[in-house]
């Protein structure tokens, strides 16, 4: 699609009033809000950000034995050198431990620790009675659960169209 193809959009004014740029905007405002509010949340009661909480549950939906570095970036599109210092700090703290990888023996799996599985545990109910509070509740109930498979839908869209790290 060339700028041609975009009718209306004549004016810095023009683009911003675009109901389709305002309603990704919406989505970008939303999500760092409840980002705030919610990662906040754990932050505080826990001592560890949203981001290791997701990696946290990212983990535990592998299962004990565990999961590559290269997998875990892959989830949270982030670079495999940005996941090793995130995973060094969560090591550090007790949350999860390296092993060696028995397919790959250059490779680490990353599991969780009998730690990590307690605060992944107490974190969540925090965050389920706070994702009612401050992502369902403002909802009408009866587009509950549309919304939450439309943003299903939108999430494996955008995976698929990201390119697989190496």
């Amino acid at each position: 699609m060339d700028d041609g193809e975009v009718a209306g959009i004549e004016s810095a004014q023009d683009a911003a009033n675009d109901e389709l740029v305002l309603a990704f905007g919406r989505l970008q405002g939303a999500a760092g809000r409840l980002e705030y509010l919610l990662g906040g949340a754990i932050e505080e009661e826990f001592g560890i950000s949203h981001l290791m909480y997701e990696v946290l549950l990212i983990v535990g939906r592998a299962g004990g034995a565990g999961m590559s570095m290269r997998a875990i970036a892959q989830e949270r599109v982030l670079t495999t050198g940005g996941m090793t210092r995130l995973v060094d700090r969560m090591e550090a703290a007790g949350l999860v431990a390296r092993t060696d990888d028995p397919t790959d023996r250059r490779g680490k799996l990353v599991r969780l620790t009998a730690h990590g599985r307690d605060v992944v545990v107490r974190a969540s109910r925090l965050h389920v009675r706070n994702i009612r509070r401050h992502f369902l509740a403002p909802l009408p109930e009866e587009a509950r659960e549309q919304f939450m498979e439309c943003l299903r839908i939108l999430s494996h869209a955008a995976r698929d169209a990201l390119p697989r790290l190496r």
